[in-house]
């Protein structure tokens, strides 16, 4: 098992990552050691509940704690403020104090909404994340970010509340199917590009070894992917500097995720924002075609989409582009790259170039 902090500025707001097999059992231990044991509220999709939510009550029954769990239906479609108030609505109804957590068990959508709905009850109750997906355990369940989706864009509504802690175990990944497994690649490939180095080099050569999911291989790669994100989150809580270099690929990502109608799974839509950032980067002669290419054919290798899928407008995608959450001064700011390992964030980018490197992924 490792284990390892984030040590927010906030003192109160620090917590450890765990990391390893059969972490389910810490969990438990966590809950039932902690200086407030109230009513735990297990918040997951249905199916995750299907999978793992009677292992996570048997463990909190034998522990003797008091729990109930309550669920939603799965995917993008239900994150929703909708689904939020009715859950908000439903826990209400169990008769819940300061001392209630929350528990988050399942992927970056119930990570999300389960955050999302922790922050608003009673001022804010304490929660814990427990990913079950690639995506989450490397990105999203780390950090503190939680939102909803609106009919505007994704992520629109939100806010920053930090959980006790994250715990991650790997047995999650032996359940997920290839699409969801591919789109949590695509966030290790950005941190492979932001950090750039050895790490880089890692995923280029064992880019067979990680499809098959070799336990020792994603154990270390899991692990890299949470210290680099550890280490912004540290300098830069509320995502206002440096935290800002984890949009690489998601700016144009989630205009792309949205104009899918979420038909685009997270990842794939990733892999397509940083597919066209590299575009973009390459035409404003930062980037070497070369370094483009080689960093697409890793994208290739790890079996992540090459191209627009048919039905997506770049029309339609640059008019979300334009009510990104991320606009400064009426400019979209967008990561690029001047090479592997050097990311920046660079902000006033002609349409014209935005559009263009969204064409080039029709080729």
């Amino acid at each position: 098992m490792k284990k390892f902090p984030i040590n927010i500025e906030r003192k109160a707001c620090s917590y450890e990552i765990l990391i390893g097999c059969g972490i389910l059992e810490r969990l438990g231990l966590f809950l039932a050691g902690s200086n407030s044991p109230g009513r735990q509220i297990v918040v997951t999709d249905c199916r995750v509940a299907s999978l793992y939510g009677d292992e996570v009550l048997e463990i909190m029954r034998n522990l003797g704690l008091r729990f109930d769990l309550v669920s939603f239906p799965e995917g993008e479609q239900a994150k929703t403020m909708a689904t939020a108030v009715e859950l908000m609505d439903r826990i209400l109804g169990l008769e819940i104090d300061r001392d209630t957590r929350i528990v988050a068990l399942g992927g970056g959508v119930v990570g999300d909404v389960a955050g999302f709905v922790a922050s608003l009850l009673l001022r804010g109750l304490p929660y814990l994340q427990v990913p079950t997906t690639l995506l989450a355990q490397v990105d999203s369940g780390i950090g503190g970010k939680t939102a909803v989706d609106v009919p505007a864009g994704k992520n629109l509504l939100g806010t920053f509340h930090q959980p006790e802690g994250v715990f991650i175990d790997l047995r999650f990944l032996s359940t997920l199917s290839h699409g969801e497994f591919a789109g949590g690649l695509a966030e290790i490939v950005k941190y492979g590009l932001i950090e750039g180095g050895e790490f880089f080099l890692l995923l280029e050569e064992r880019a067979e070894d990680i499809l098959s999911r070799r336990e020792d291989l994603m154990m270390g790669i899991i692990e890299n992917c949470c210290r680099s994100k550890a280490s912004l989150v540290e300098m830069d809580e509320h995502d206002r500097g440096v935290r800002r270099l984890l949009n690489l690929g998601h700016t144009i990502g989630h205009a792309l995720e949205a104009e899918s109608g979420y038909t685009l799974r997270h990842g794939e839509a990733v892999a397509l924002g940083i597919r066209a950032e590299l575009a973009i980067s390459r035409r404003l002669s930062h980037l070497t075609r070369e370094e483009q290419n080689r960093i697409n054919g890793l994208l290739a290798a790890l079996g992540l989409p090459q191209g627009l899928p048919e039905g997506i407008s770049v029309e339609g995608t640059m008019k979300r582009l334009s009510r990104d959450k991320k606009r400064e001064g009426g400019d979209v700011s967008v990561v690029l790259l001047k090479k592997i390992g050097m990311p920046f964030i660079a902000r006033g980018i002609p349409e014209t170039i935005i559009k263009e490197a969204l064409e080039e992924l029709r080729q």
